[in-house]
């Protein structure tokens, strides 16, 4: 019962700091070097919640990963980056096909932006009627843009079926999508495209191939911790605990 009590005040906290926040509808911080992470908000069972994205600046121009989740940010972004830093957006890459990584991929490729996304998150947007990107990743892939290297990689089902991640070699920065839960989470969030039972091995696949991240950003909430990908498996063996 205590901890029932601390989960809802913690709840409550983070509904009323998420409320807070409502009013700034695109907030940029830096990450490291030429990295940002993006956050804009939508409502999740009637609450505001950010999303993440992260953008990095290369002498090619600026590479987006996912766009954003509020609608009315597509545009105010794209400004963002053209003001600030004196760049436009060249490619942009969407993680998987939930609405919050996908939603800007038209808007975006009628600007002339390369668009990006997995062929499986395409053959879901297609079936589901959803914003789908202009070009197709078809297998792990090294992206080169400028002095800049990244890698795609997909570790298996988790969040959703085609979820991927983002890896970039150099700087150690992960970038995880809706696949890594923030160490702020308390539980899965939606499960209604969620592989759980082959999501905790999805987990320790990234593990495993990418080492030890120096930043690792979710999809939601903070990325101040590294420890997201054990927080993940934590929430994992909870929820399949409370099932039995």
């Amino acid at each position: 019962m205590h901890l029932l009590r601390l989960q809802l005040v913690f709840c409550i906290l983070t509904n009323f700091v998420f409320g807070q926040s409502k009013a700034d509808k695109l907030q940029v911080t830096p990450l490291t070097g030429n990295f940002y992470v993006y956050t804009t908000y939508n409502a999740y069972k009637e609450y505001q919640v950010p999303a993440n994205g992260m953008y990095l600046l290369t002498e090619q121009g600026a590479v987006v990963f996912d766009t954003p989740w509020d609608t009315t940010q597509f545009q105010p972004l794209i400004d963002y980056i053209k003001k600030t830093d004196g760049k436009d957006i060249v490619l942009c890459i969407a993680t998987h096909s939930h609405e919050d990584r996908t939603g800007g991929l038209d808007y975006f490729k009628n600007l002339g932006i390369k668009t990006y996304t997995s062929v499986q998150t395409d053959q879901i947007s297609k079936r589901n009627n959803q914003k789908r990107a202009e070009f197709l990743i078809e297998k792990d892939t090294l992206f080169k843009v400028g002095t800049y290297s990244f890698q795609t990689y997909y570790p298996g089902k988790g969040h959703a079926p085609d979820n991927i991640v983002i890896w970039f070699e150099k700087e150690k920065i992960l970038y995880g999508g809706c696949l890594i839960k923030s160490t702020e989470a308390i539980d899965l969030g939606y499960l209604g495209d969620a592989s759980v039972e082959e999501w905790t091995s999805t987990i320790k696949n990234i593990q495993t191939k990418f080492g030890k991240p120096k930043f690792i950003i979710p999809g939601h909430n903070s990325w101040k911790s590294t420890n997201s990908l054990k927080h993940t498996l934590k929430l994992l063996k909870k929820y399949k605990a409370a099932q039995q």
